[in-house]
């Protein structure tokens, strides 16, 4: 069960779990506050933590308070999916065969048995972007990996609630979110540069920005471009 403690107008949750280190997060849409925290942590302790990280809190909360929503998916007629950047309309086709997506010249076809839910739907389309992502990532690690001189050993494909890509370094590995799937390529290849990068400098301190700014000048341009779409419309739990 989560303890509560108060900032001022920030409401912070704090849980105590068996891990080492302290995890600060802000969730969308409305900037929720969670700390997970060692269970030796004294409850003064962690409150100083965050007030030390009110700065960072306000900040994340008004990106994303800022920024832009999709409205709710309803698996309609002519409703508007996106794919690489680029919006196509949905054509939803009821027939007794197996549940089937394609994609055609700016429209996708969702094929479902008749009374399928929305939720089958949604999940019908979710593991569709999640292909789509599984197949774009590969050649740009077979680019990427060489210019860093790292190795994966192997990358996730995830719906993800904070972030769109993470990197365990220990173990050479990184997920992906698969809303990545609807955004240009470009900033999908920056998050798998970002997150290769992490292999070579785990935080995002000096080394690693250099290590950015040598073999992707211009990344920078590529995140703010990412952190302007509109991201998906849901309320993410913890």
């Amino acid at each position: 069960m989560a303890t509560v403690i108060q900032l001022g107008d920030i409401t912070v949750d704090v849980v105590l779990k068996d891990i080492q280190n302290v995890h600060l997060s802000v969730y969308p849409p409305a900037g929720r506050v969670r700390i997970a925290a060692p269970r030796r942590m004294s409850l003064d302790t962690i409150r100083v933590f965050a007030i030390s990280k009110l700065g960072w809190i306000k900040q994340q909360q008004r990106k994303l308070r800022e920024q832009e929503r999709e409205t709710p998916r309803e698996y309609v007629p002519r409703e508007s999916h996106y794919l690489w950047g680029n919006r196509y309309l949905l054509r939803v086709v009821e027939q007794e065969a197996p549940a089937a997506l394609e994609l055609g010249h700016r429209r996708i076809t969702l094929r479902v048995r008749p009374g399928t839910s929305d939720d089958k739907k949604a999940a019908i389309v979710e593991q569709w972007y999640r292909d789509q992502l599984r197949q774009a990532v590969p050649p740009l690690l077979a680019k990427w990996e060489p210019v860093l001189g790292v190795k994966l050993e192997r990358f996730f494909v995830r719906r993800m609630k904070t972030k769109w890509g993470s990197c365990t370094h220990g173990k050479s590995t990184i997920r992906l979110n698969t809303e990545l799937a609807k955004k240009p390529p470009e900033c999908l290849e920056y998050i798998v540069v970002h997150e290769l990068a992490h292999l070579l400098e785990p935080t995002h301190n000096a080394r690693f920005v250099a290590i950015m700014d040598r073999v992707m000048p211009q990344w920078a341009f590529r995140r703010k471009q990412l952190n302007r779409l509109p991201v998906r419309h849901e309320e993410w739990s913890y």
